[in-house]
This record gives structure tokens, sequence and C-alpha cells, in this order.
């Protein structure tokens, strides 16, 4: 092992971008070439940093009450200027999600926050890992819980919640911060859908999560060589542009092309291999459109390489509920309430969201009993999906 490989600290950063591609791990802690983070990455940050000093400011002053939405909005359009975004769609996005935050997270007490923006350092075997917990709240005399913001716009499987690396190491460190904590709770709030994962951990499992830190760092510091792993995260990766791989893929350049599709083994490498490029084109094409989107918030349209290009309005419709089920009444002499049976539904994205508001008023019990009444007045559709899943 060289003087280069060797790790002087390990971080879910690090671990977790060896995990996902060896040669961007390579690219960033080897050969240290600067960081190009995308408009995703860039975005989150600009959220971090706006809830982080919301939240130092309550702190500070002592809240206890609901948050300040004119603050939250002013901490955002200030990091927003920092970090030098544009785009119109963007930062409404921002405003929403600002104004939504402020709204799920409710009355605030100042004395329940332990932390924001937390340091760790945790010793893991021969490793120093290093980290930093977004922000950590007091439930009770025994028990705290871990937040961490995301502003995915895909919400995360219940697999990947309960085996989250981040999540494990976050609970490994804060039994050394806060030794008192019996109980810890780990949340993901996912900002673009305003609810928050939730997951716990046994000590078997954070003790494993370690083990598998230390194996982990052995093996990257062992390593001969570091492949690329192409897939649609290419296109947010910050060295994309640095990268051999990810420049032949947009080329859309194949390797496997299957001529006798009883061949099943190399139908199905086919398969990955157009479903890997296929990711990569499309994750492009979306960068690219945003581009465009971006000059064309000001013009009415570009003609550019023999194609014009608008942004054109689109409109969803809603109807709102008792005007138009007493219309309906009206016009047909039914009853509302038979009206309702048949039109209406709740969206579980949003009955999920009452119900983790509901959460915060009523004890854990009976909001489990409650959702169980409910869904056992649900109906579930199913149809099928097509899955694939790579095997270790």
């Amino acid at each position: 092992m060289t003087e280069s490989s060797r790790n002087p600290h390990l971080s879910f950063s690090r671990l977790s971008r060896y995990e996902q591609c060896p040669r961007s791990y390579y690219l960033h802690y080897r050969d240290k070439l600067p960081a190009e983070p995308g408009m995703p990455l860039r975005f989150g940050t600009v959220l971090h940093a706006a809830l982080e000093a919301l939240l130092k400011e309550a702190i500070d002053e002592q809240l206890v009450g609901p948050l300040s939405v004119e603050r939250a909005l002013a901490f955002y359009q200030a990091a927003w200027l920092a970090e030098g975004l544009s785009g119109l769609e963007l930062f409404e996005q921002g405003l929403h999600i600002c104004r939504a935050f402020v709204r799920v997270q409710g009355v605030l007490d100042w004395r329940h926050v332990l932390a924001v923006e937390q340091d760790f350092r945790l010793q893991v075997g021969e490793f120093t890992v290093v980290g930093c917990i977004d922000r950590v709240d007091k439930l009770d005399d025994e028990s705290i819980e871990i937040i961490d913001y995301k502003s995915n716009y895909q919400l995360f499987s219940r697999e990947e919640v309960d085996s989250s690396l981040q999540l494990a190491l976050y609970q490994a460190a804060a039994q050394t911060l806060w030794p008192w904590a019996k109980n810890i709770r780990l949340s993901y709030w996912l900002l673009r859908h305003d609810l928050r994962q939730v997951t716990v951990r046994t000590g078997q499992q954070i003790s494993d999560a370690l083990t598998y830190v230390e194996m982990l760092g052995r093996q990257i510091e062992a390593a001969a060589s570091f492949p690329p792993q192409v897939s649609a995260n290419c296109a947010y990766c910050d060295h994309r542009h640095h990268c051999d791989a990810y420049a032949q893929a947009l080329t859309g350049a194949r390797s496997v092309v299957c001529a006798d599709l009883t061949n099943l083994v190399e139908l199905a490498r086919e398969r990955e291999e157009v479903a890997s490029l296929s990711r990569v084109l499309y994750a492009r094409k979306q960068e690219l459109e945003e581009v465009l989107k971006a000059h064309l918030q000001d013009k009415e349209q570009l003609e550019l390489g023999g194609v014009r290009y608008r942004l054109l309005p689109t409109s969803t419709v809603e109807y709102p509920i008792e005007p138009t089920l007493s219309l309906l009444a009206d016009a047909t002499g039914a009853p509302k309430e038979q009206l309702a049976t048949k039109l209406l539904a709740i969206d579980k994205k949003a009955f999920d969201q009452v119900l983790a508001e509901v959460g915060k008023q009523l004890p854990r019990a009976r909001v489990a009993l409650l959702k169980a009444e409910i869904d056992a007045h649900a109906s579930t559709r199913y149809s099928t999906r097509f899955w694939a899943k790579g095997m270790a």
C-alpha cells in the first residue's frame, strides 16, 4: 500500500462514492481533480444552508412557537445567491420547499433541538470516520431523533431506509455524543414530499455496519484498479467531464448485441447494457433541457440547429369538493354522500402527510391503530411491473 492509497479518514461521502463508482472515487480522492457538482447537488446545498441558518437563529432567539416563513425565504434567497444558481422553475421549487418545511415543522421548541450541523469523529477499527449530522432532536429524557434532510425527487424504498449506511454511522456517532439516549430514531426528511421516512437499528445492526465500514476502508486502500460503473448517476457526477466511460456512454456505444433471442443469458446482458445507457442518455437529456429552459425564461423561443424550442403552458384541473358536490347534487337530485362515494378517493401521499402531522399530537399507539382502521377500508389495485436488480 502506497502513501497515496492510505485513507487519512473515512466518511460516508467517501464510502458511498466508492460503492457507486470506483472511478469517481479515484478521480476525486486520488487524482484530486476539481469537482464540478451538478445542479441537484448545488440545489441541495442551498436548501441545507437555508434550513441550518433558520434553525440556528431560532435557537439563538430561544424560540418556542412556529418558525418564520419570511425568515426561511430570506435565508433561502441568500443561499441561492451565494451558490450562484439560476432558473425560475428551480427557484420556485425552493420557495415551495421552504414554506412547506415551516408548515410541517409546526411549533418548534428550541430546547428540543440538540444540534444543527453537528460534526463528529468516530473511531472504527484503524480508521477515523468523520461526518456531519444535519439535525438532532430530543424526543424525551431517553430518546432522540437523528434527521437528515434530502431533496430527492423519489422516495426511498423501505429496504433503502432500513439498510442506509449513512444513518447507521450517524447513530454510532450519536451514541458517543449523547450516551444518555437509550432510544434513537433515524429519519430522512424528504423535503420535496413533506414527510419523513423513519427507521430504527439494533445494537447488532450498528456493530455489523461498523464492521462493514472497516472492511470497505481496507478494500479501498488495497484496490489496484478503479473501474467505472455506468449508470444514471453519471449525469450528476461531479467528475463526469473527466471520465472516459461517461464520454463513451454518451455516444451510445454498445459492446453486447444479442443476435439469438433464445439465448436468455446474452439477452439479459444486452438488456442491462441498454438499460444503463438509456438511463445515462435520459439523464443527460434532462440536463441539456434544463439549460435550454433557463434561456427560454426571457425569450419566447429559440431556433438552434434547425429546431425550434419553446416553453408551452400546461394545465391541470382540480375540482373543489364542496361546491362540486353541491352543484352535482342540485342537478341530479342524488345525495352528496352517494356522489362522494363515486367521485372521491384519498391520495396515499396526501394521506401519509396528514397522518404524519397527526402523529405529532397523538400517542404512537393511537396513530398506528388509526392507520390500521383506515387501511381496513382501503382498496388496493395490482398490476405487473418489470423489475431487475443485480445479484451480488
